[in-house]
């Protein structure tokens, strides 16, 4: 039986380089079959650059998570090596020590030195696409080089290199968010790019989030959002072995000019001039000639406006490659490729032919009469093309757009050369930390998780954005509260969402400290829409991501800072963003967005539901305020807890004089309405079990097909179970006739679908005006499948202790669930056969587990593995 410790991480961060957080609070998992093992103590190491030897200390605590940071507070830049063991209770044993581990602050000091944002100087239209700028600067060092950092960020998104070499393997940095609130910068290691003697240093700026072309509620100003150029902000800190430093920051010495990427935009896409490679070979690397093109000075800009700050999520990298599965010609005689998976990302090209040559790429999500299915993209063109160079193989991939596609059109292929082998479809997204699996005997179960899987991959780009194809891709905070549970089971999201909130929280207080959340974050256009109507006033559900997603946070990772963190602005949205009638429900005269995409809704008009859009805000603003007592309690401010529970209260009476009668119906007799009165708890005991019967019946009236959008979808399975309807859903989740989750996968879908039938079961594609083939709220059915048929669910925050209920059904006679908990790996698999039901649970060391079975019977346990078996 051992135990050990398998990760130490500070914060949320997965690579502690350029931290902002001066005393970051330190965790680790644990690894190991050791039984019932819990820790009793630990023991950090710290190993400063001024120490000759590691100080030690030792704390009894059973706590193995966000443990206070025992030093001094880290200075800027200081870089320090951590190593932890921990001690298991009285005659367990100890851990060893874990590998040492990097923490290393960034510029938390705001000290930048000399550096300045700079910009090409030279004319440009502003109103146009903005072709991307090639920024450098040659320098030289006399010294042996110990150690140097790059901090940069864009008004844009960049690229850097260093002697010819890229730094880093950052895409899209620094990422999206409100650059007029805060501006991410990145740190990266640059010592081994470094060489006494001459150097150089290059930075490539595209417009990106920052000045390009943006969707956004006005519908007209669609550009130049934060700012009309692109530009770099940067500072190379070296320091050499004699103890000396150097800064090469940003100023107006550097040079800069326009290159091979002729324009490059998010929604538009990417055009290459390979030609023009002659004129840039060695541009980043010392020596070059900057007279073969006309290379500008740069100019000082102002202060930028956000606040510079470090990341607190991952960075966007490349994350795989997909290789064709099949080119065919079209029925108009295109050349199209099968990459057999919806993905995001671009095309990479290995490719020789003629000087001039022109390549040019689409793509698309779905075919439409064997043709690329353009018209869901609406405006957006997710066109690259490629000018060769002609002296020989060259590869090529765009760098600073991506594209949602299955399928790409390729035009100008050369001839001779083979198009399997020379096209290779790169996806990316945020670099969070895969922690969720699930499987089971039923395969299109299978193919439908992966779909939620590959759908948040794509939508997960540095932002949580409703789609990733067409003009749009923004931060619907709808589709992230009905996702976020399911998200949280399959990524590490923590680090992510810390900072997406922090747009959120700034966003509440961009109109006069409203406190409204708008439906989208980051808002476009910054500031917010106009007061009434769409886009404009509160909304439910999507302004209750302000509540619902830092609750959810909090139950999966189980951070009281967070917590803390994250509480004002749920507090701020319940007290001050609503807008409320007398009764204290909210105002009727405010636009909602209800059940989005009700399956029966008109395609133009999704919000055309079958039930009440206030009918269903309501329920919400009762579910909320419960959650945020919940929180206020969790915080230690119960007398604050206890007045959201009277409000909850109230709330509950006051929506009984509006929507239910004095039998228990509501008004509407709708799978959503009694979903969400179930769910939240609104029904007194009188009334319950006839809500129950209700919710079933209408299930079963609708043959067992989907009968909710996204307000209802999210909890359907819930509120079923609680209805005694286990049974009737797994018949909803197994149905594959369209509405439901599995259509889908028979339509040879592989990702899950903005609407229930996107793609219609003729083949035709839904002719709505908002198509996507990639959305996952209605993903969201996930976090029931991981907890019902995989088994597994916080029993408290943090997964301290693990819920593990597996309830057989279905048809399934096999399914296997696994999640990385904060403690550990925690695992149940089941069975059913002839003998009858078999489970296997593995819970990690300093973590108990709550094992409920088939047949009623209840344990609780420690770590290790355990195996029941209850008979036919």
């Amino acid at each position: 039986m051992s135990v050990s410790l398998s990760r130490v991480s500070f914060e949320h961060h997965r690579v502690a380089l350029g931290i902002g957080e001066s005393s970051p609070r330190i965790s680790w998992r644990f690894d190991g079959n050791a039984t019932d093992w819990e820790q009793s103590a630990y023991d950090l190491e710290m190993y400063r650059s001024a120490d000759t030897e590691p100080v030690l200390y030792s704390v009894n605590s059973t706590e193995s998570l966000y443990v206070p940071w025992p030093a001094e507070p880290l200075k800027a830049r200081e870089r320090v090596q951590v190593r932890a063991r921990a001690h298991g209770k009285s005659g367990q044993s100890s851990t060893p020590w874990s590998d040492w581990v990097a923490v290393e602050t960034g510029l938390i000091d705001n000290n930048w030195g000399e550096a300045v944002p700079i910009a090409a100087d030279r004319p440009f239209n502003a109103s146009a696409p903005k072709e991307p700028i090639y920024f450098r600067k040659s320098f030289s060092f006399n010294s042996t080089i110990q150690s140097a950092r790059l901090y940069i960020t864009a008004l844009g998104v960049y690229e850097a290199e260093l002697n010819g070499e890229m730094v880093g393997d950052h895409v899209m940095a620094p990422g999206f968010q409100t650059y007029n609130n805060r501006h991410v910068y990145d740190t990266y290691d640059a010592t081994n790019l470094l060489q006494s003697g001459d150097n150089a240093i290059g930075i490539t700026v595209a417009e990106g989030w920052f000045s390009g072309r943006l969707w956004s509620f006005e519908g007209v100003r669609s550009r130049n959002f934060y700012g009309d150029t692109v530009g770099a902000l940067s500072l190379l800190a070296v320091t050499f072995k004699d103890g000396s430093t150097a800064e090469i920051p940003t100023d107006v010495s550097w040079h800069a000019s326009t290159g091979p990427i002729r324009d490059s935009q998010i929604y538009d896409g990417e055009k290459y001039d390979s030609r023009l490679e002659a004129q840039f070979d060695g541009w980043s690397s010392p020596g070059f000639d900057e007279s073969e093109r006309d290379w500008v000075s740069v100019k000082q800009l102002p202060p930028l406006r956000g606040e510079l700050v470090s990341p607190d999520s991952p960075p966007v990298r490349r994350m795989e490659e997909v290789k064709p599965q099949s080119v065919f010609t079209s029925p108009s005689g295109e050349t199209l490729i099968d990459f057999g998976q919806n993905l995001v990302g671009w095309l990479r090209l290995t490719v020789s032919g003629p000087e001039g040559h022109v390549i040019h790429l689409r793509h698309a999500e779905v075919l439409e009469d064997g043709e690329l299915a353009l018209r869901p993209l609406r405006t957006a063109e997710a066109y690259d093309t490629l000018t060769l160079h002609g002296n020989g193989l060259q590869t090529w991939e765009p760098r600073f757009t991506f594209h949602g596609f299955r399928y790409a059109q390729v035009r100008g292929w050369p001839e001779g050369v083979s198009i399997e082998d020379g096209i290779t479809a790169v996806v990316t997204h945020t670099d969070m930390e895969e922690t969720g699996w699930f499987e089971c005997s039923n395969p299109l179960l299978n193919q439908f998780h992966s779909n939620v899987r590959w759908s948040m991959k794509g939508n997960f780009l540095s932002i949580p954005t409703d789609c990733p194809q067409r003009d749009e891709r923004a931060g619907w905070t709808g589709d992230v509260h009905a996702f976020g549970p399911t998200s949280n089971f399959l990524y590490d999201t923590a680090g992510f969402y810390r900072s997406w909130h922090r747009d959120v929280e700034f966003e509440m207080r961009a109109r006069d400290d409203d406190m409204i959340v708008p439906p989208i974050v980051p808002m476009l256009p910054p500031g917010g829409a106009p007061e009434n109507g769409f886009g404009g006033g509160p909304t439910a559900i999507w302004g209750d991501v302000a509540v619902g997603n830092p609750y959810n946070i909090w139950q999966t990772f189980g951070d009281p800072g967070m917590l803390e963190e994250q509480f004002a602005q749920a507090q701020n949205w319940i007290d001050k963003g609503i807008r409320r009638a007398e009764n204290g429900l909210w105002d009727r005269s405010t636009f909602q967005f209800g059940d989005w995409l009700d399956p029966v809704a008109p395609p133009d008009s999704p919000e055309q539901a079958t039930t009440h859009p206030h009918l269903v805000s309501d329920t919400y603003l009762i579910g909320m305020t419960a959650l945020l007592a919940e929180m206020a309690d969790a915080l230690g401010q119960r007398c604050l807890g206890q007045t959201y529970r009277q409000r909850r209260q109230e709330h509950i009476q006051a929506f009984y004089d509006a929507w239910i009668d004095e039998d228990g119906e509501m008004a509407n007799r709708t799978q959503t309405a009694y979903t969400l009165g179930i769910f939240f708890d609104i029904f007194v005991e009188e009334f319950l079990d006839s809500a129950k019967s209700t919710l079933r019946e209408l299930v079963a009236e609708n043959d067992y097909a989907v009968g909710t959008g996204f307000a209802g979808t999210q909890h359907l399975g819930f509120a079923l179970s609680r209805a005694d309807g286990i049974e009737e859903f797994y018949r909803m989740l197994m149905r594959t006739e369209v509405p439901s989750w599995l259509y889908q996968v028979v339509m040879n879908g592989t990702t899950t679908w903005e609407r229930w039938d996107s793609l219609l079961p003729n083949g035709d594609v839904n002719p709505g005006s908002m198509t996507s083939f990639n959305h996952y709220a209605f993903g969201s059915v996930a976090n029931w499948i991981h907890q019902y048929v995989g088994g597994l669910s916080p029993a408290e925050p943090g997964w301290k202790t693990v819920f593990v209920t597996p309830v057989p059904g279905g048809g399934i006679d096999h399914a296997e669930a696994t999640f990385v908990s904060p403690y550990g790996r925690v695992t149940s698999s089941w069975t059913v056969d002839g003998q009858g039901f078999h489970l296997k649970v593995s819970i990690p060391p300093n973590s108990r587990a709550i094992v409920s079975l088939p047949n009623g019977e209840e344990e609780e346990v420690g770590s290790g593995h355990h195996e029941y078996h209850v008979p036919a």
